[in-house]
Formats: structure tokens, sequence, C-alpha cells
């Protein structure tokens, strides 16, 4: 129970559904005097004293179990390390990857329940193949995306009651009718472990700072930099480049290169990538048939699908949209669809842009 409407809503639906239900809040940093900042974040003092309060008025068993130090290493410390190696990481899907449903998930079947609750809004299908993970009824609100790291034996111990739901809406009358606190809770937005929003800000603090150049397509310098980890492919805000384009029009990251800390600009055409390859393969269920097959693939959780042709070789998996895919940084998670269903994920390593550099 993260202290979000959310998740107060799918433990009251579970009780109501004849389970045994126990209240857990994750702890997830040491810092014991957070506070919640507007609406940004998702773990602090103020949040864990929320779902107590969703707890109590559900009559479950609440706890708070620390996982501040698996957070710390598998969630924080990949997310330094990523940026530092010239990628976009997404702490969400870490997070739901290790924590959620690894460490907490880990925990709950050693204590003896069978499975972990959450509010995220998607669906689990039964299958004559097997159990599906599904997109969420109300297209607006479904978390899939970030869900796709998860793979057939964590889907088996998963419950989402929300799934189903048509719109949030429903759920915020619900948790009214329900005489739940925080029916109008604003939700949680932007990185937990940054509640002030400021990551160049918060990396520059972890990483620290080293000036470096920015280069346009050809190798030409055309600005600097204190440090490429604040930098990420699509970027145009923040640039502060010397030199003007030659035709006028803003520039765009392209990419990062953490090596020689190099940031390369160029025009918003040349975000355009006809295909992009990763490692890093799970399957959400049963593996394709085949090791080439046509799919959706999303690259963010917001993202509009893209219908593409998909390849694995040698545990490298590539994929050829119809139409190219616009800024796309190594780094990032793609999620592989199949209409509604979720086949897949894996983590960009390599990306090729439609629009060859010049000679």
């Amino acid at each position: 129970m993260s202290g979000g409407v959310d998740s107060a809503v799918a433990a009251a639906r579970a009780v109501e559904a004849g389970h045994d239900v126990v209240g857990v809040h994750l702890a997830l940093s040491r810092a014991g005097g957070t506070l919640r900042t507007g609406s940004r974040g998702c773990c602090t003092i103020e949040d864990a004293m929320d779902a107590r309060r969703a707890a109590d008025v559900l009559g479950i068993p609440f706890y708070v179990w620390d996982f501040s130090e698996r957070f710390r290493d598998d969630v924080i410390a990949d997310f330094v390390s990523e940026y530092q190696a010239g990628r976009t990481p997404n702490p969400c899907m870490r997070c739901n990857e290790k924590i959620k449903f690894a460490a907490l998930l880990e925990r709950a079947l050693e204590l003896g329940f069978d499975a972990v609750c959450t509010g995220h809004y998607a669906t689990l299908v039964e299958s004559p193949d097997g159990l599906e993970l599904h997109r969420a009824s109300d297209a607006a609100k479904d978390q899939s995306y970030v869900l796709g790291v998860l793979t057939a034996e964590q889907l088996a111990h998963t419950y989402f009651p929300l799934g189903s739901t048509p719109s949030k809406a429903v759920v915020r009358a619900e948790a009214e009718a329900r005489g739940l606190s925080v029916a109008q809770k604003p939700d949680s937005h932007d990185i937990c472990f940054i509640p002030d929003g400021d990551t160049r800000g918060w990396l520059a603090e972890k990483v620290g700072i080293a000036t470096g150049d920015v280069v346009d397509r050809s190798g030409a310098v055309v600005g600097s930099h204190e440090g490429a980890h604040a930098f990420t492919v699509g970027q145009r805000r923040g640039l502060k480049l010397g030199v003007p384009a030659a035709d006028g029009k803003p520039r765009f990251v392209l990419e990062v290169r953490p090596v020689s800390n190099t940031v390369v600009v160029g025009p918003k055409e040349a975000l355009a990538t006809a295909e992009i390859a990763g490692e890093r393969l799970s399957w959400a269920g049963r593996a394709p048939s085949s090791d080439a097959f046509d799919c959706d693939v999303q690259i963010r959780a917001h993202a509009e699908p893209v219908p593409a042709r998909a390849t694995i070789a040698d545990g490298v998996v590539t994929v050829r949209p119809v139409d190219p895919f616009e800024g796309v940084a190594p780094g990032q998670t793609a999620v592989l669809y199949d209409g509604t269903r979720v086949i897949g994920q894996f983590t960009i390593a390599r990306t090729v842009s439609a629009v060859p550099a010049p000679v």
C-alpha cells in the first residue's frame, strides 16, 4: 500500500473478494524526515501514514517493511551507473523488477502468502497457453508497460484488482464511498527518490561535474557542457550552444558518449530511429514460437505502440518498426505486445538513425 488511492481501493476489493489481506508499505529511503512535496514522490512519511489510515478503515493488519538497502543497491545505484554509461534508465521498471515483484514477493511467499496485490492498472488473463499479462481497460491509465519486466512465475503470484476498471474517476468515487481519506489525493509522479524533480542537479551531486564538448554530427564543436550524464536523447532545452545551426533550426541531443564525455546534437529529423536492439530479455508468460515475429513495440510508459518486426539471435533482440521511432535512447525499455497482450521486454542497447549522418 503506497498511500495512494489506487492501492487503497485494490486492497479494499481484495478484502471484499474474501481474501485474507495484509497491508504492507515499503520503506525505500533511510531519510526518515522525508516529507511529501506536492504530488511528487510516493514513499514519504505522509504516504506511510495515509496507507495506515486506509488499512485501519479496511480493518486489515498493516506493516512497514524496510527495503531501503535493496532499493539503494538495485534501483538507485543502477540509475546512477546507467547515466554514467550514457544510457537513460527507467527506475520504475527496475523497482518493479527488483523490489515490488522480487524482494517483496519473495518475502511474502516465505511468510505463506499466495500473491502480492497492487493498484497497478493491468489485467491478467488465463489462456490455454497459460497466464497472460494484458493492458488495462482504461487506456489512459494502462500500466502494463512498467510491468513488462515480470516473468511468468511472478505473474502467477500477482493480483491486479483495478485492471478492468473503466476509469480513475470510478476508483476515486469508490474510495469516497468507502470512506478512504485518500480518495482525492493527487497521483504521484516523477522519480520517487528525486522528489524535487531536479534530476540534473541530483546526478551532479552523485557523479560530479566534468566539462566536455557538445558536437554536431560532423564532429564540429558547437558548445560545452558540465557533465554528459545530465543529457538524454531527444533533449532540446538547456543545451546552451555557442554556435547556431546553419539552417537556424533548433538542435536536439542525438547521442551521449560517456567515454569521451561528449554530447552529439543535430536536427529533429535525425531523432528518427529505424532500428533498435538490446539484451536483458524476458518473457511475460509464454515465449514466441519463432525467432522472428510481428508485434507492437512501446518504448516509453505513455508512448503509442508502433507496429514492428522483431528478430532474436544469440540472445539479442533486434526490432525494425514499420514507421521510425522518435528519440530512442539506449537504456530505455522496449516492451513487445501482441494486441493487448504483453509478450516481453528488453533493454535497448543500440539504435540506428533513419537519417544517415553527413559524410
